[in-house]
């Protein structure tokens, strides 16, 4: 069983999450700017389907990506090469939310829903959600988005519409991250994609610590849209 929160409810201890599914914590509450960011600054996200309660996670292990340990193959290093493409920041988040949102092969429906993009809308509005996005011959061929707190970029979901058009995008923000000092990208739950990128699970007790050391970096939140630079670190 897990506890049903009420507007206002704390969140329950992140100990006390459930190890099937893993890391389901928590029902209800609310998808509040407040809410959200109390979750993340405490290792805590929400996942759940169109006619669902509002659900709430903290794995373990967690899937983590060290900015420094991002890993280029040499054919996808040919790619960023080329140029063939433009990085951008902040330009487009509705659209890359509803990237994101459209049915994709092999699932039924999208976690993402109107509640959730409608929250997520909020808290770009607010310099906490940003997106990174993949331009080819003036249209959006993919992207990603996600929150940034302090030293931490917590990822939320990526879309491509084009051959490694999401890979460039978080090439591109894997750049701007390390430009900027963060520490670490929260990948949430592992994934075989992300896991060649350099991604890695890593106990929940030690991402509670990273976070406890990450979060507080005094940095406010703002707009990236004047973000141009795109300079990928390869790492093979």
């Amino acid at each position: 069983m897990i506890p049903w929160m009420e507007r206002g409810t704390p969140f329950p201890p992140i100990q006390s999450a459930l190890k099937h599914p893993n890391g389901l914590l928590a029902a209800g509450g609310d998808l509040s700017a407040e809410r959200l960011l109390q979750g993340y600054r405490l290792g805590i996200f929400p996942w759940f389907s169109e006619g669902d309660p509002i659900l709430w996670w903290s794995p373990d292990p967690r899937m983590v990506l060290f900015p420094g340990e991002f890993r280029i193959s040499r054919s996808f290093a040919k790619v960023l090469r080329n140029r063939s493409y433009q990085s951008r920041f902040d330009s487009a988040f509705d659209q890359v939310m509803a990237g994101c949102a459209a049915p994709r092969e092999g699932q039924a429906g999208t976690w993402i829903t109107g509640e959730m993009h409608d929250a997520y809308r909020e808290l770009h509005r607010l310099g906490y959600a940003h997106s990174v996005e993949t331009w080819i011959d003036g249209d959006l061929a993919g992207g990603l988005y996600g929150v940034a707190l302090g030293g931490v970029f917590f990822g939320e979901s990526m879309f491509s519409l084009a051959r490694d058009a999401s890979k460039i995008a978080l090439a591109a923000l894997v750049a701007h991250l390390h430009a900027e000092g963060f520490g670490l990208i929260d990948c949430q739950m592992r994934t075989r994609h992300l896991e060649t990128l350099g991604a890695r699970e890593i106990p929940r007790r030690r991402f509670s610590r990273l976070l406890s050391e990450l979060i507080h970096y005094p940095r406010p939140p703002e707009s990236w849209s004047g973000v141009t630079h795109a300079h990928e670190p390869c790492r093979s």
